[in-house]
Protein backbone atom coordinates (compact mmCIF):
# COMPACT_ATOMS: atom_id res chain seq x y z
CA UNK A 1 0.00 0.00 0.00
CA UNK A 2 1.24 3.70 -0.60
CA UNK A 3 2.27 5.82 1.53
CA UNK A 4 -0.38 8.82 2.11
CA UNK A 5 0.67 12.70 3.16
CA UNK A 6 -1.67 14.45 4.91
CA UNK A 7 -1.06 18.03 3.87
CA UNK A 8 -3.44 20.79 4.04
CA UNK A 9 -4.43 22.71 0.60
CA UNK A 10 -1.90 26.11 1.79
CA UNK A 11 0.78 23.43 1.92
CA UNK A 12 0.25 22.03 -1.39
CA UNK A 13 -0.36 25.40 -2.75
CA UNK A 14 3.47 26.19 -1.55
CA UNK A 15 4.73 23.23 -2.73
CA UNK A 16 3.59 23.57 -6.07
CA UNK A 17 4.97 27.31 -6.12
CA UNK A 18 8.33 25.49 -5.47
CA UNK A 19 8.01 23.17 -7.57
CA UNK A 20 7.05 25.55 -10.49
CA UNK A 21 10.15 27.33 -9.68
CA UNK A 22 12.49 25.00 -9.87
CA UNK A 23 11.11 24.12 -13.26
CA UNK A 24 10.91 27.60 -14.94
CA UNK A 25 13.50 29.42 -12.93
CA UNK A 26 16.22 27.51 -11.42
CA UNK A 27 16.29 24.24 -14.33
CA UNK A 28 17.17 26.77 -16.66
CA UNK A 29 19.29 29.24 -15.43
CA UNK A 30 21.28 25.96 -14.05
CA UNK A 31 21.68 24.74 -17.88
CA UNK A 32 22.84 28.18 -18.62
CA UNK A 33 25.27 28.15 -15.86
CA UNK A 34 26.69 24.49 -17.05
CA UNK A 35 26.88 26.04 -20.71
CA UNK A 36 28.92 28.92 -19.59
CA UNK A 37 31.07 26.60 -17.64
CA UNK A 38 31.43 23.98 -20.21
CA UNK A 39 32.76 27.13 -22.71
CA UNK A 40 35.60 27.77 -19.98
CA UNK A 41 37.68 24.57 -21.45
CA UNK A 42 38.90 21.97 -19.42
CA UNK A 43 36.33 20.76 -16.95
CA UNK A 44 38.75 18.42 -14.96
CA UNK A 45 39.87 21.78 -12.84
CA UNK A 46 36.55 23.52 -13.48
CA UNK A 47 35.17 25.18 -10.47
CA UNK A 48 32.50 26.59 -11.71
CA UNK A 49 31.82 23.53 -13.74
CA UNK A 50 31.62 21.55 -10.86
CA UNK A 51 29.34 24.08 -8.75
CA UNK A 52 26.89 23.84 -11.64
CA UNK A 53 26.62 20.10 -12.04
CA UNK A 54 26.31 19.53 -7.87
CA UNK A 55 23.47 22.80 -7.90
CA UNK A 56 22.18 20.11 -10.79
CA UNK A 57 21.78 17.04 -9.00
CA UNK A 58 20.11 19.18 -6.09
CA UNK A 59 17.42 20.87 -8.41
CA UNK A 60 16.71 17.40 -10.00
CA UNK A 61 16.55 15.85 -6.45
CA UNK A 62 14.02 18.17 -5.23
CA UNK A 63 11.69 18.27 -8.09
CA UNK A 64 11.87 14.01 -7.73
CA UNK A 65 11.19 14.83 -3.99
CA UNK A 66 7.55 17.27 -4.60
CA UNK A 67 6.77 14.79 -7.57
CA UNK A 68 6.57 11.87 -5.26
CA UNK A 69 4.87 14.12 -2.78
CA UNK A 70 2.58 15.12 -5.17
CA UNK A 71 1.58 11.86 -6.28
CA UNK A 72 1.43 10.62 -2.36
CA UNK A 73 -0.72 13.12 -0.73
CA UNK A 74 -4.03 13.76 0.50
CA UNK A 75 -5.58 17.29 0.70
CA UNK A 76 -6.91 17.27 4.30
CA UNK A 77 -10.24 19.84 4.50
CA UNK A 78 -9.70 22.02 7.05
CA UNK A 79 -12.81 21.83 8.93
CA UNK A 80 -15.03 24.90 10.59
CA UNK A 81 -15.07 23.36 13.63
CA UNK A 82 -13.21 24.55 16.43
CA UNK A 83 -14.12 22.54 19.07
CA UNK A 84 -11.34 20.36 18.07
CA UNK A 85 -7.89 20.40 17.78
CA UNK A 86 -7.06 19.17 13.94
CA UNK A 87 -4.65 19.39 10.98
CA UNK A 88 -5.21 23.26 10.43
CA UNK A 89 -5.55 24.06 13.38
CA UNK A 90 -4.08 27.26 15.11
CA UNK A 91 -3.39 26.29 18.54
CA UNK A 92 -2.59 29.05 21.92
CA UNK A 93 -1.13 26.02 24.67
CA UNK A 94 -0.11 27.08 28.41
CA UNK A 95 3.12 25.49 29.67
CA UNK A 96 4.60 26.64 32.97
CA UNK A 97 2.43 29.43 32.61
CA UNK A 98 3.59 30.96 29.47
CA UNK A 99 1.34 31.03 26.49
CA UNK A 100 2.70 29.86 22.60
CA UNK A 101 1.01 29.37 19.40
CA UNK A 102 1.52 26.66 16.29
CA UNK A 103 -0.30 25.52 13.80
CA UNK A 104 -0.92 21.91 13.14
CA UNK A 105 0.20 21.29 9.64
CA UNK A 106 0.92 17.72 7.47
CA UNK A 107 4.68 16.45 8.08
CA UNK A 108 5.97 18.31 5.17
CA UNK A 109 4.76 21.42 5.44
CA UNK A 110 6.32 21.56 9.07
CA UNK A 111 8.47 24.42 9.98
CA UNK A 112 9.45 25.20 13.76
CA UNK A 113 11.08 28.15 12.82
CA UNK A 114 7.78 30.03 10.68
CA UNK A 115 6.95 33.17 12.79
CA UNK A 116 4.03 30.69 13.69
CA UNK A 117 5.82 27.41 14.10
CA UNK A 118 3.99 24.60 11.70
CA UNK A 119 4.38 21.63 14.13
CA UNK A 120 3.81 18.51 12.45
CA UNK A 121 0.27 16.35 12.93
CA UNK A 122 3.03 13.26 13.88
CA UNK A 123 5.47 15.16 16.23
CA UNK A 124 4.99 14.83 19.75
CA UNK A 125 3.10 18.02 20.38
CA UNK A 126 1.50 17.98 17.43
CA UNK A 127 0.15 14.13 18.26
CA UNK A 128 -0.30 15.57 22.14
CA UNK A 129 -2.73 18.46 21.15
CA UNK A 130 -4.69 16.79 18.29
CA UNK A 131 -8.36 15.73 19.15
CA UNK A 132 -7.99 18.11 22.00
CA UNK A 133 -10.73 20.56 23.42
CA UNK A 134 -9.95 24.22 24.99
CA UNK A 135 -9.15 23.95 28.65
CA UNK A 136 -7.80 20.38 28.06
CA UNK A 137 -4.85 19.62 29.55
CA UNK A 138 -2.70 17.47 27.38
CA UNK A 139 0.69 15.53 28.49
CA UNK A 140 3.09 15.56 25.54
CA UNK A 141 5.27 12.28 25.41
CA UNK A 142 8.27 14.05 24.70
CA UNK A 143 12.22 12.98 24.84
CA UNK A 144 11.38 15.33 28.01
CA UNK A 145 7.49 14.90 28.74
CA UNK A 146 5.59 17.80 29.46
CA UNK A 147 2.36 19.34 30.50
CA UNK A 148 0.25 21.67 28.44
CA UNK A 149 -3.36 23.56 28.62
CA UNK A 150 -5.05 24.14 25.65
CA UNK A 151 -6.28 27.80 25.82
CA UNK A 152 -7.49 28.63 22.31
CA UNK A 153 -8.20 26.99 18.92
CA UNK A 154 -8.50 28.81 15.57
CA UNK A 155 -8.91 27.57 11.71
CA UNK A 156 -6.45 29.40 9.57
CA UNK A 157 -7.85 30.03 6.09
Amino acid sequence: MDEKIQMTQDGYDKLEKEYRHLIDVEKPENVAALSAARAQGDLSENADYDAARNRQSEIEARIQEIEYIKTHCVIVNISVDTSKVSLGSLVTYQKDGRNATVKISGTIEADPLAEIPLVSNESALGKGLLGHSVGDKCHIEAAHPYDVEIVRIERTL
